[in-house]
Parts: C-alpha cells; structure tokens; sequence
C-alpha cells in the first residue's frame, strides 16, 4: 500500500534535514583548504584546544541543562518542521533558543565568569534563532533551512571554542 502524499512528504524532509544536520556537524563552521599530498590531522588525536569557563558546580549544571535543553528543542523543532507544524516550530525557535532563553539562562549561571567572546558566540546563536523564527512563517524550507543551518554553525562554533570546566 503506497504512502499518502504528506507521509511521503515527511520523510523527504526528516531526510533531508537529517542530511543538513550531518552535514553541518561533519563539517563545522570553518572551510578548510586541503592541499593534495598533505596529510589531514585526525579530529579524535588533535588536542583539545577549547578554553575553559570556571564556573561553580550548580552553574555548571545549570548550563549542561540548558545546553541538553538546546539539543533536545532543536530536534523537536526538525520534527516539526517534518510534520509541517510551523507554529510550534516558530515559537519553540523563539522561546526556547532565542534572547528569552538567553536571558533565563544567565540568571542562572554566572554569567561573569564567561569571557566576552563567549558571550558574544551567544549572542550571535540567539539572534540566529530570531532569525529562523522570522522566517519559519513562511513554509519555505528553501528560505527555513539556510537559516536553521545558521543556528546549528552557531552552536558548533562555541562547541569548538569553549568548555566548562567545574569548580568546586
């Protein structure tokens, strides 16, 4: 029995973003020109070159629930889009990862012990996701996706950056 027009619809897409998601997480944030005959470093033996952000153990726990809270809004939010519901896609985009969220997030989390470069890695995501937001009413995964590939180089390029180091 075939699929119905919309089921078929679905997996296209949920295919499709996997696709971006994969692609985005493979290759980062930076372009990287790779010379024929040089060797490429191994990602799993480079060492680990992020900066550390002290921060107290509660903060710190604090912000590993934000940033699974993160992970976990931008899955639902590919779900959504999936399944077409641009409503709840756009307002878990801006209550979850945009400036709401952020400023949640720091009352939380001590935000004086995040150097500014941190901050401004923030800032950068959640205007990102104002962004996405802004434009998810539009139901054009061609005009959606750029931007949600936006966000998700936002969330790597701290990830590449920074670690929290607890404190205790």
């Amino acid at each position: 029995m075939p699929l119905p027009l919309y089921r078929g619809k679905q997996v296209f897409f949920a295919v499709l973003v996997l696709g971006v998601i994969f692609i985005v997480l493979s290759a980062g944030c930076t372009q990287v020109e790779h010379r024929q005959g040089e060797q490429r470093p191994n990602p799993y033996l480079t060492p680990d070159t992020r900066h550390p952000v002290p921060l107290s153990s509660p903060a710190a726990q604090a912000h590993r629930a934000v940033m699974l809270q993160h992970l976990e809004t931008i899955q639902v939010i590919v779900n959504a889009l999936v399944i077409e519901d641009y409503e709840l896609a756009k307002g878990l985009t801006e209550s979850h990862l945009g400036f709401f969220m952020h400023r949640q997030a720091m009352a939380s989390q001590e935000p004086e012990s995040f150097p500014p470069a941190y901050h401004d890695l923030a800032i950068a995501h959640h205007e990102a996701a104002e962004e996405l937001a802004r434009i998810i009413p539009t139901k054009d995964l061609k005009q959606i996706l750029p931007k949600f590939n936006n966000v998700l180089k936002a969330c790597v390029a701290c990830h590449l950056e920074f670690k929290i180091q607890s404190r205790s």
